[in-house]
């Protein structure tokens, strides 16, 4: 993801992920999974709007920042609530979901972004102005 001259490699998680996800070698056949570094940019969409499975889809089908994000097209395959929800619960039960969180929240850190402060437009980190007035301050008007 390129934005504002700030690159996030989320190529870097791809191993811990393949690792963690312990897929099959495929060879029975069957679909293959969604790309796994797509899938945890989901669950980032997801957490950063506090949104659940479902609505997580029907916002990556709606809206076309959400799918750059992704690094998807207008005809690929979105993956669906139940497919959202397998990705996590899988991480989950390998105890790896906040070990990945907490590996992207230094990566920002180390950008010079505080992953815990800011603004979410169309899922592009923007920084946040402390907000330092107060009901007090002579400048503002109340009705």
């Amino acid at each position: 993801m390129k934005q504002a001259g700030f690159f996030v490699d989320f190529e870097v998680l791809r191993p811990d992920l393949e690792q963690d996800l312990a897929y099959s070698d495929r060879s029975k056949g069957g679909r293959p999974p969604f790309d796994p570094v797509i899938m945890f940019r989901i669950l980032m969409i997801q957490t950063l709007n506090n949104v659940s499975d479902a609505l997580t889809e029907y916002l990556i089908n709606d809206r076309l920042s959400f799918m750059r994000f992704l690094d998807l097209g207008l005809s690929d395959r979105v993956p669906d609530a139940k497919t959202i929800w397998l990705f996590r619960e899988r991480l989950t039960q390998a105890g790896a979901i906040e070990r990945l969180f907490d590996r992207f929240d230094a990566t920002l850190r180390n950008a010079g972004y505080l992953p815990m402060s800011g603004q979410i437009l169309d899922t592009t980190l923007v920084a946040a102005p402390k907000q330092r007035n107060t009901n007090a301050d002579p400048g503002r008007a109340y009705s």
